[in-house]
């Protein structure tokens, strides 16, 4: 399959959609997006211009490849029309298991049956939100990550009745937009990625909550620890490095003392119930005022912006034989 002859659509055009429209874009598909508010229909140009704005200044495109890129994504009014001719289906739309089984159920009844239909969720399996699909031997998750045209990975998170083919097409046109693409072996909620995260949410939650360091002394210190070598290496290469040996001693030792169970953290139940729900809020761990907004939405996509081209740099055929 050439890219020429992908046409892909997302369905909702917010946070997640309108990068994951740019990233196929980019690669030369032809994208056709639809979001139920017009708002999101009408900015979504301006919105996705901006991104490869930036992608320009970092030298990661060149300025006519933007412009191409653009006019390849059209927003339309209807799923139907915006399904129309696709080969590839993916779904950004609100995490809500309830909405993502109806729109699922409406796509298949407009699309083509070797289309592919893909859910873009942070958390339900395939097998729950794909659960009224007719044909669910061509569908599966692939879990993008915000900013989701920057961050490379995609977990692409098959289930039992996905077929061989279908997982692999989709891997290898994920892998064509330049997304390290990965399968799962096993289909289970939150999937590989967004379980250890939230694994280290508990605990850095829990050592907030408890007073053991301020916000920003724990955001500092993450960033210059665990996250400056996780941009390097990956966790198991890392203790490999440290050695197993002395890892299972701090495991041993620690494992019994960090946070277990499974209630959210008063801090965080606070925040929410008062509706401050982080950046989108103007308010969570940190104060983001209007006038100021939008200055931290560009440095955090700047250095995110780094990264990448360090990450497209660092890419080398090299493997390590695993025993």
């Amino acid at each position: 399959m050439t890219s020429d002859a992908v046409a892909v659509t997302v369905l909702g055009l917010g946070t997640m959609g309108h990068g994951m429209a740019q990233a196929f874009a980019s690669k030369g598909m032809i994208v056709r997006g639809y979001d139920e508010s017009p708002a999101a229909r009408d900015s979504l140009t301006d919105r996705i211009r901006r991104n490869l704005t930036e992608f320009v200044r970092f030298e990661l495109m060149s300025a006519e490849e933007a412009t191409a890129a653009l006019a390849r994504i059209t927003a339309h009014d209807s799923v139907e029309e915006a399904c129309a001719e696709s080969t590839f289906v993916v779904e950004a739309v609100r995490e809500d298991l309830t909405i993502k089984q109806d729109l699922f159920a409406r796509v298949e009844d407009c699309v083509a049956p070797e289309t592919i239909l893909a859910s873009n969720s942070s958390s339900f399996c395939i097998s729950d939100s794909g659960s009224r699909l007719r044909h669910p031997e061509r569908a599966m998750v692939t879990h993008w990550f915000n900013p989701p045209h920057i961050i490379p990975t995609v977990e692409i998170v098959p289930s039992p009745h996905t077929t061989e083919q279908v997982i692999q097409t989709t891997l290898q046109l994920h892998r064509r937009i330049g997304k390290l693409s990965i399968v799962l072996r096993q289909e289970l909620p939150g999937f590989l990625v967004n379980r250890v995260q939230v694994a280290v949410m508990r605990e850095v939650w829990d050592l907030l909550e408890r007073g053991v360091a301020s916000a920003e002394d724990l955001d500092a210190a993450i960033r210059g620890s665990m996250g400056f070598r996780l941009a390097a290496l990956g966790p198991l290469s890392i203790h490999d490095f440290g050695g197993l040996d002395v890892a299972s001693v701090v495991y041993r030792v620690l494992c019994p003392e960090i946070r277990s169970d499974t209630v959210l953290p008063k801090i965080v139940q606070q925040l929410v119930s008062g509706g401050k729900f982080g950046f989108k809020t103007g308010a969570g761990f940190y104060s983001y005022p209007e006038h100021v907004a939008p200055h931290v939405l560009a440095e955090r996509d700047e250095n995110y912006l780094r990264l990448l081209k360090l990450f497209h740099a660092s890419q080398t055929d090299i493997s390590v034989e695993n025993p």
